[in-house]
């Protein structure tokens, strides 16, 4: 089955009363949105796509690989979401229709600020749907895996190709509004990490 990362990056960041956009602004020494787009390099997924929209990332590259990394090169594509201010949902369906276009069966969708979800989180929610023997069939039972921590669910979350036609179109909730209304077709999957927003400049404050 294959599987790909998705990262979304394309939104306004409205409420970050800052000096640049939120996924630019430094957080530890680098900006936020390579800490995100470093964790789910080295989930070791072939594909990864990152949705840009509101902001131009120039995206670094030369980020430290993780030891814990599958081996081969991760095909990194940048698509922009011409319509990102109608919601995070257009960003999701533009992900969802590059992932036909390649032939895959699942995307793997985090937020890019969300600095602090690690590569181990993505890829344990990949992991429903690729590893081990009975990886089809917890597929066919549960086409959405959604990352928990302490019980709790956050990103990223896993959409198996059954799922995507039930996605919505517009909007502000994503993913979310299909997790809420199918709980039956939802695995729980238990990550490390820490899956908190910088959505303001207080939150930055709080990391740096």
């Amino acid at each position: 089955m294959s599987v790909a990362g998705v990262l979304l990056a394309a939104g306004g960041g409205t409420r970050f009363a800052g000096d640049t956009h939120k996924l630019l602004a430094p957080l530890g020494g680098r900006r936020v949105v390579d800490h995100s787009l470093a964790a789910v390099l080295a989930a070791g997924f072939d594909r990864v796509l990152v949705v840009a929209g509101a902001v131009g990332l120039d995206l670094e590259l030369d980020l430290d690989p993780d030891p814990d990394a599958a081996a081969g090169a991760t095909r990194l594509a940048v698509a922009d979401n011409p319509d990102w201010a109608d919601g995070i949902a257009t960003s999701l369906q533009l992900a969802v229709a590059w992932a036909r276009g390649h032939d895959l069966d699942v995307v793997v969708v985090g937020l890019a600020d969300q600095p602090f979800v690690t590569a181990q989180a993505w890829r344990a929610v990949a992991g429903h749907f690729a590893a081990g023997p009975d990886a089809a069939g917890r597929a066919a039972a549960h086409p959405i895996a959604v990352a928990h921590y302490d019980g709790r669910p956050g990103n990223p979350v896993g959409l198996g190709r059954a799922v995507w036609d039930d996605l919505p179109s517009a909007g502000g909730e994503g993913a979310r509004l299909l997790v809420r209304s199918r709980p039956e077709l939802c695995a729980a999957i238990a990550c490390d990490g820490d899956p908190s927003d910088i959505d303001t400049a207080e939150d930055l404050r709080r990391w740096n």
